[in-house]
């Protein structure tokens, strides 16, 4: 129930920036229903007058050219409404992306590579897309789903008390059965979500793993967890559509039991068979009337039991939105904290470290109380054991990961509020050419420029090999590229981007000697140009770039 409360409370805080396109949604729908109503009328009158009244048809052109406004008027209203209200659920849905990227943004990679790709896709698409029948569709009807018929039931109540009786004690009828179905299908909906999220997460980690899968030969194995999973996915889906088909039928059989009753009564009356109430003052026009106003009485309920399972939908996708957005506490202070660094008067312009403390799950901490000072300009090498922190160090400088205690500054200001360059152990590419791929950081990079950093990575040979040169195409994996060439092609956006700072990852690692020599030469000429390199290695040559090295083991960094 908490849950719950918090997920509406939230869908709530969404809408308030909307909430001038819901209110121009429920006006439209409003004047859609005011037309409808002035639809039947023109109507019963055109029917009246015709067969009691024997009216020739000039005297009726009027009342044509009414019915045929009433038309025009509510097809215009009905399509501004649409217009509206998918306005307002993409506006809501733009907010709630922001939302989404802003906590990734301050979860940062190192949290944020703990989360399945195919989790976090799912959720940044299919879940903030369920929640545009609630915004569009839902909300607007809740209100239309009041409105509209206490105003079609006074005007019932005008034309015959009685009829309007029967339409009373029917309508309670239709939200009773929606608020139980609903219950279910929320539920139902929560579980779909949650289904789909781990399924699309194993199926894609499946698939960046299947050369090792085949090496060890576990195919089968993975291909019938997919199997079962998948068919889990489609047990609960279509548990989810049987209560949608069911719920919808059971409102459909109340609503039409109950206009049918309207009707049996208004036929009964207008033949003279009864005579209690108001039924002997029954005409052609008020019974007509009566007749054509039931249905449209109980469309709004009945289109409400329709978009109530967009309010499910909704409700499920905003139980895991909202989960996510609501992880890692410990970050909440993070913004607010870099927002008070980010705004002093830089007092150092290099990079400061004090008082650092980091804690992971393990007992003793990464770092206690860890002071640091690198000025501009210098090249630091970190080493030591595997596992000793030298990738949190660089974690720490780069912002990817906030401190548990103390403060950092880089190039006077607080981490990750300033442009730098990073190269991790695996080279980031992105399916395109490598131009793309250098562009990413700079998208105004000429192609003599991006020709330049490639040659500046030992990449001319290539470069000149290939007849598409910068435009030669490139996947994620590096297709078409050797390991060491992939990490070169990487390397060449800090070429092109022509950043202060400079972190590196264990640059040389897994690479030939071949490529070792090319990225230490690049290295080298960004060090030569006064860039400032802070780099993780064990590798002898490239340690002899640095003019300071640092031993990182055991929570402790000392001077080498």
């Amino acid at each position: 129930m908490a849950e719950g409360r918090n997920v509406r409370q939230w869908l709530d805080d969404l809408c308030r920036g909307s909430r001038r396109w819901i209110q121009g949604t429920i006006a439209a729908g409003i004047l859609a229903a005011m037309a409808t109503v002035a639809q039947m009328v023109f109507l019963a009158r055109i029917v009246h007058l015709g067969v009691i009244g024997q009216a020739p048809v000039e005297t009726l052109s009027p009342l044509f050219l009414g019915l045929a406004a009433s038309i025009i008027i509510r097809t215009g209203a009905q399509g501004l409404q649409t217009r509206l209200a998918a306005r307002c659920s993409e506006q809501v849905r733009r907010d709630a992306r922001r939302q989404l990227h802003h906590h990734w943004q301050s979860l940062g990679p190192v949290e944020l590579g703990k989360h399945s790709a195919g989790t976090l896709a799912r959720e940044w698409i299919d879940h903030v897309e369920a929640l545009h029948g609630y915004f569009a569709r839902f909300l607007p009807q809740l209100a239309l789903a009041t409105l509209i018929p206490l105003g079609i039931l006074a005007l019932v109540f005008y034309l015959d008390w009685l009829a309007g009786v029967f339409l009373l004690l029917s309508a309670p009828l239709i939200p009773l059965f929606m608020a139980l179905v609903g219950m279910g299908a929320e539920t139902l909906n929560q579980k779909h979500f949650r289904t789909i999220s781990r399924l699309s997460g194993q199926f894609l980690d499946k698939v960046r793993g299947l050369t090792t899968l085949q090496l060890f030969g576990q195919t089968e194995g993975a291909a019938s967890l997919i199997a079962e999973r998948s068919d889990g996915y489609r047990q609960i889906t279509m548990k989810t559509l049987r209560v949608a088909f069911l719920s919808s039928a059971v409102l459909e059989f109340f609503s039409s039991v109950a206009i049918a009753v309207v009707a049996i009564y208004i036929g009964f009356g207008l033949l003279g068979y009864i005579e209690f109430g108001p039924a002997r003052e029954l005409t052609l026009f008020t019974g007509l009337l009566i007749l054509l106003l039931a249905p449209e009485f109980f469309q709004p309920l009945r289109t409400l039991s329709q978009h109530y399972h967009d309010r499910a939908a909704a409700m499920g996708a905003g139980a895991e939105l909202l989960a996510r957005l609501t992880s890692s506490p410990i970050l909440a202070s993070t913004p607010a904290k870099q927002a008070s660094t980010a705004t002093r008067a830089p007092e150092f312009d290099g990079i400061r470290l004090t008082g650092v403390s980091v804690h992971h799950q393990a007992p003793e901490p990464v770092f206690s109380q860890l002071s640091l000072t690198f000025r501009r300009g210098e090249v630091i090498a970190l080493t030591g054991p595997s596992g000793g922190g030298k990738t949190t160090l660089l974690n720490l400088i780069a912002g990817f990961q906030p401190p548990g205690e103390g403060t950092i500054e880089v190039l006077g200001r607080s981490p990750g509020h300033s442009g730098f360059g990073w190269l991790g152990q695996k080279g980031f590419l992105v399916h395109g050419t490598w131009a793309d791929n250098l562009r990413l950081t700079t998208p105004d990079a000429s192609d003599v420029a991006i020709e330049t950093a490639l040659r500046s990575v030992g990449l001319r040979a290539l470069l000149d090999s290939r007849p598409e040169g910068i435009n030669s195409a490139v996947s994620e994996d590096g297709q078409g590229l050797s390991g060491g060439q992939a990490r070169r092609l990487s390397l060449a956006r800090l070429f092109v981007a022509d950043y202060d700072l400079i972190l590196l990852d264990e640059p040389t690692a897994g690479l030939d000697v071949d490529s070792e020599i090319f990225v230490l030469e690049a290295l080298h000429k960004l060090a030569m140009a006064g860039k400032t390199l802070v780099f993780s290695s064990h590798h002898h040559a490239l340690l002899t770039l640095a003019n300071r090295i640092l031993v990182v083991s055991g929570g402790e960094v000392r001077d080498a």
